[in-house]
Formats: C-alpha cells, structure tokens, sequence
C-alpha cells in the first residue's frame, strides 16, 4: 500500500474507534447501487461525477422537456391548451434538432449506438 492509503485507513480506524461514524444515515440498510450497465465503462466514472454535481447537458434538459409536453398533450383537453403545447412542442424539437446538428452529435458512433437505449430509458 501506499503512503496516502495507509493514511486514509488509519483516520477511518480511528474515526470508527472514537465513534465518529456511529451516527451515520442508512446505517445498517444495504447501499442503493446504481445500475450503470447501459453506460460504457469509459464513460461511468464521468457520468457519475455529472450526476453527483446535478450537471445535465442541455441535450438531456431538451428530452426532458420534449418527454413532458409529449405527456401534456396526451392528457390535455382543452383545444386552446392542446394548441400552445403542440406549438412549444414543436419549437422544442426544433431546437433540439438544432443543437444535435451542431454539435454533431447525431453523426457520432457513440450516439448511433446509444441513442437506442436512451430513447428506451425515456420513455421515447
């Protein structure tokens, strides 16, 4: 081992010995472990840092919204309603398309292989 873990080891020890870490939330229920098997191992250690941050890259923010006024207009029954919704609706897949093309992500072998799986994963 070296010098940085067997420091670490020795303050965790010793918080555990004080009883530091007695009070802890969750003690003693399992841990909610992520399934990130849909994520590539290259990108799992980044894409935990953005989620642990509250980062979402604009793309995702767009699905989002694309994903709720598609529900919107599922349940709407008002016209004038239904109508405002179709139109932000539209502007939104505009501007989502937009900004696929320009960051040329649609043409990425990266999201040719997963936009598959997203799409699933958001209800598309």
């Amino acid at each position: 081992m070296d010098f940085v873990t067997l420091m670490a080891e020795e303050k965790i020890k010793k918080a555990i010995s004080e009883g530091k870490l007695d009070n802890l939330e969750g003690k003693g229920k399992p841990l909610k472990l992520e399934d990130l098997s849909s994520i590539p191992e290259d990108m799992r250690t980044s894409y935990l840092m953005m989620k642990n941050s509250g980062y979402l890259p604009e793309e995702v923010k767009l699905n989002k919204e694309l994903v709720q006024l598609r529900e919107l207009i599922r349940c709407c029954e008002d016209p004038d309603q239904l109508a405002e919704h179709k139109k932000r609706l539209s502007e939104k897949e505009m501007h989502y398309d937009m900004l696929m093309e320009k960051r040329k992500l649609n043409s990425s072998t990266a999201f040719k292989r997963y936009s598959g799986k997203i799409r699933n994963r958001l209800g598309l």
